[in-house]
């Protein structure tokens, strides 16, 4: 199985010791409307049917700032991921892409992202600005030639909730 996967670099939060409700949030994503967005829980079984994949989601924890769930179909993996930290256009400049093409989701940033040595491997990320970061659409071809076209796929997958998201 192909696997795409978003490389970013950010710093850790720093925990609170003491009474919470006193304390200013320490960094971006403690601020962040993200903060309690939980990927597993997001996606209704509508979206999930409708992206090709069923649920329930698996928990993606590779990088601790972009903490993930990722849905099994027969063709296809689409996993959606949360970093409160990064902005698409932040993404553009901290990633390694072949391919990183901007553009509009009912008035929200987003730009469809193929990681630098994955062309033409069957996966893609549409990036989209959400609660002060960013939510990821990823989708990639349980192999490599079993999605057409993984970017309109998940395209299709952010569109359709789009509007759920975080302002």
């Amino acid at each position: 199985m192909a696997l795409l996967g978003l490389a970013a670099c950010s710093a850790g939060g720093t925990p609170h010791n003491g009474n919470a409700s006193q304390e200013a949030p320490t960094t971006q994503a403690e601020a962040s409307g993200l903060k309690n967005f939980d990927p597993c829980a997001f996606l209704t079984p509508q979206d999930l049917s409708g992206a090709g994949v069923s649920g329930p989601g698996e928990k993606v924890e590779e990088i601790k700032s972009e903490p993930g769930c990722s849905y099994e179909g027969e063709k296809i993996l689409l996993t959606l991921y949360k970093s409160p930290e990064h902005t698409v256009d932040k993404y553009e400049t901290s990633g390694h892409w072949d391919r990183y093409d901007k553009f509009n989701i009912n008035g929200r940033n987003a730009a469809r992202g193929v990681e630098a040595g994955a062309s033409n491997q069957g996966g893609c990320s549409v990036v989209v600005d959400a609660g002060g970061g960013v939510v990821l659409f990823t989708v990639t071809g349980i192999m490599a030639d079993s999605v057409a076209d993984p970017c309109g796929e998940a395209e299709k997958a952010a569109s359709k909730v789009e509007s759920r998201l975080p302002k």
